[in-house]
């Protein structure tokens, strides 16, 4: 259940925000796998297995779930088939087809092919917090959280929801921990970490390593600032920090592991559980990060806005 990437946004915060209000403005936007001629679908699926709810709540925390369907049609294998249309032609004319034409025989390769084209499916989650502003996405790229984030604000017409942004660079505060070895309170800097020049290419890499003072203030003398840091927080979680505030290879410690080890309950009673612990402990997590890095920037809270009534 837990999330694994973190893209993070802000929302207002102390908003009423409903499950049912937002299942409603969802619906109309719900997954339904790609027909015979598409070659993909994308849309709203439930938020759990247990259900076919688009909403899941749990103590005013909302889950929502991106499917995407994708038709698996290799441009290679299509371009085989064009080749031996190709060769027919030219047999029955005497010479190669256009420009024009050879873009038709293309489409229409792929009109054909996709209706025998194999599937695949994968599923984007997200957690909405009303009540502290968050909106967090568990998608490693941002053009995966850019993907939800495009359908949902079609959703819910004039969500108020802005990228994560703090008073601090990350890049000089991640520069600093490391230089004068000292990690904010809460934080402790684990073994991996990238350093980049500000100006270049250039990009040195520590993978379960001791990151020695010395020699990282050496590379940032020599104008190399930290793009990428290993942390761990309250001993609890650990997870890569980056410049532009995405958390990735996020993982839950053993202290963690310890409250969720009880084999006796069932798996939906197994999902609540998880959902809220993972929901409350990053809810802590976002706060000290934040905290760390200044605050957020000025000027960027947004006002609680009111809900459309669905069509």
């Amino acid at each position: 259940m837990w999330f694994r990437n973190l893209m993070v946004y802000r929302i207002p915060a102390d908003w009423d925000l409903s499950a049912q209000a937002l299942a409603e403005q969802l619906a109309p936007l719900a997954f339904t796998p790609a027909s015979s001629i598409e070659e993909s679908s994308l849309g709203w699926a439930p938020a759990t297995p247990f259900d076919d709810s688009l909403v899941y709540e749990a103590g005013r925390q909302l889950l929502i779930s991106l499917r995407l369907e994708k038709k698996l049609l290799p441009a290679k294998v299509i371009g085989q088939f064009v080749k031996q249309r190709v060769e027919q032609l030219e047999a029955q004319d005497g010479f190669k087809p256009g420009r024009k034409r050879l873009k038709e025989l293309k489409e229409q390769v792929r009109d054909e092919l996709l209706p025998r084209a194999f599937s695949l499916s994968s599923e984007t989650r997200a957690w909405i917090d009303p009540a502290h502003g968050w909106l967090v996405i568990d998608a490693a790229s941002q053009a995966k959280a850019d993907e939800l984030m495009t359908l949902l604000l079609k959703a819910v017409d004039g969500l108020p929801a802005r990228k994560l942004t703090v008073a601090d660079s990350v890049a000089g505060a991640m520069t600093t921990w490391l230089v004068t070895d000292e990690a904010p309170p809460g934080f402790s800097v684990d073994q991996d970490a990238e350093l980049r020049a500000r100006e270049g290419k250039a990009k040195i890499r520590y993978a379960n390593q001791t990151l020695e003072h010395e020699e990282i203030a050496r590379h940032t003398k020599a104008g190399k600032e930290c793009s990428r840091l290993a942390l761990t927080w309250a001993d609890r979680i650990s997870f890569m920090l980056g410049e532009k505030l995405e958390i990735r290879r996020l993982r839950p410690l053993d202290v963690i592991k310890e409250q969720t080890g009880n084999a006796d309950i069932g798996e939906q009673e197994r999902f609540a559980s998880d959902f809220t612990l993972m929901t409350g402990e990053l809810t802590r997590l976002l706060d000290d990060l934040v905290n760390a890095l200044g605050g957020l920037q000025p000027g960027t809270e947004l006002a609680k806005p009111t809900l459309r009534a669905a069509a």
